[in-house]
């Protein structure tokens, strides 16, 4: 179950409450009172669901935001205390999934909470996957294609059981090396294309032209089942 939420809020008082209301539902709650320590928190241990205050000391919260979004399609609720369609609509673009305007009950935060964990909850993998000629034992590390055993590096099935965990999404590639690799900061993004490339043409019918790893235009790679 997805229950780690990252709380992001300068308020004492508030980031108090919230997380009691939070940990009441079950939630395993980590706590930045600032927009660098979010990012800090987040990259030592990612969150499932992201609380976002937008008046922070330093970094905004529309900046938090936007930065989060380099590395992470983590669900993000925005926090303010402001009414303006103007900020509302900023924080959007910045790439917020929802917000909640303070003052918020408890019961109105839990179920935007639900609901944002609702449409992020990743295709659930079950001991076997089949997509074209391929079929895919995640728990032995064993695959075939046409019916014939096709090895595979331990990172090969990393990489191909997050891209099936995110079928039909854009993934980027600093997504990619963040959460299979472990850390943002990897050497080059080519190590992500490398291995796009070996799954191809073990993969594909056609490496050239797949059907299954395509690549999004200046995005990154999206799986096709």
């Amino acid at each position: 179950m997805s229950n780690r939420i990252l709380l992001v809020e300068d308020d004492e008082r508030i980031r108090a409450s919230t997380r009691l209301a939070l940990e009441d539902e079950g939630y395993e709650v980590q706590e930045a009172a600032s927009g660098e320590a979010a990012l800090d928190r987040f990259s030592e241990h990612a969150a499932d669901l992201v609380l976002l205050d937008l008046m922070l000391p330093g970094i905004d919260g529309f900046e938090c935001c936007r930065l989060l979004r380099r590395t992470s399609a983590v669900p993000v609720i925005m926090v303010t205390a402001r009414t303006d369609t103007h900020d509302v609509i900023a924080g959007l673009e910045a790439g917020a999934d929802d917000y909640v305007t303070k003052p918020f009950s408890p019961r109105e935060l839990l179920a935007r909470v639900r609901t944002a964990m609702r449409r992020s909850t990743r295709t659930p993998l079950t001991e076997t996957f089949k997509f074209g000629d391929v079929k895919v034992d995640f728990t032995k590390m064993e695959l075939w294609r046409d019916g014939k055993p096709v090895p595979l590096t331990s990172q090969e099935f990393k990489v191909l059981k997050f891209m099936i965990q995110n079928a039909e999404r854009v993934l980027s590639r600093e997504e990619l090396l963040n959460q299979v690799w472990g850390y943002r900061n990897y050497p080059s993004t080519r190590t992500v294309d490398n291995h796009i490339l070996r799954l191809r043409q073990k993969l594909e019918k056609d490496s050239a032209n797949p059907l299954h790893f395509r690549t999004v235009h200046s995005s990154g790679y999206k799986f096709v089942p």
